[in-house]
């Protein structure tokens, strides 16, 4: 598939189905993209369909199976809107968290391999059935630990607001877990510790994995 070039064909490329529940229109949505009048629209669609079924059909939708409908907060980003935005953020202006396009292609920016010449996808995501617990004052760790027992992601970071975290797939994954909630940095990563074996304790009363 080419580059879009025109609204149908931009329609077209947004009524691709990426997996059961998802479709790849709702993974364009961005805000500063919007507000900016940058157009987020991928250079390969192609390749961005291909990672986008990958994080779709082994991340997200288990997560909706087991979890009840989660909210993509953000997904991809073409280099354009994703290079604006890591400006915006050095220049010191709010509202910008984006990293150097380099260090987000397999992630954020779908459509480009990183600098292995392998390939992923990121999504920003919120589960509002986490989301209440955590504004009751659940351990954000929880999760976390249940994805990691459960699921074959690359990399999680978690965010405060709403426990919204972005999760990647990653045709190597990385299985590494940060975040900005306290405590913060690495949960973990490969060689600690606590990186194997299974974590049952943390996310007690969590629903079991569900297929989709």
């Amino acid at each position: 598939m080419r580059k879009p070039a025109s609204v149908a064909a931009l329609d077209r490329l947004g009524r691709v189905r990426l997996s059961q529940n998802f479709i790849m229109r709702e993974f364009l949505h961005s805000e500063v993209a919007n507000f900016h009048g940058i157009p987020n629209i991928p250079d390969d669609p192609d390749l961005a369909i291909t990672v986008g079924r990958a994080l779709c059909s082994e991340l997200l939708e288990p997560l909706q199976a087991s979890f009840g409908r989660i909210v993509i907060r953000s997904a991809y980003r073409s280099p354009e809107v994703n290079g604006f935005c890591n400006a915006q953020q050095r220049a010191g202006h709010a509202g910008y968290s984006c990293a150097v396009n380099e260090a987000n292609y397999a992630g954020h920016i779908w459509d480009r391999r990183d600098a292995d010449g392998l390939s992923g996808a990121t999504a920003s995501i919120m589960i509002p059935w986490f989301a209440d617990r955590y504004a009751d004052g659940a351990d954000w760790r929880g999760l976390a630990w249940w994805i990691h027992d459960h699921l074959p992601y690359s990399t999680l970071q978690f965010f405060p607001r709403m426990a919204a975290f972005n999760i990647g797939w990653h045709e190597r994954p990385k299985r590494r877990i940060d975040s900005f909630i306290a405590p913060k940095g690495c949960l973990t990563r490969p060689g600690m510790d606590n990186h194997g074996g299974r974590h049952d304790v943390a996310y007690e009363g969590f629903p079991p994995l569900c297929s989709a």
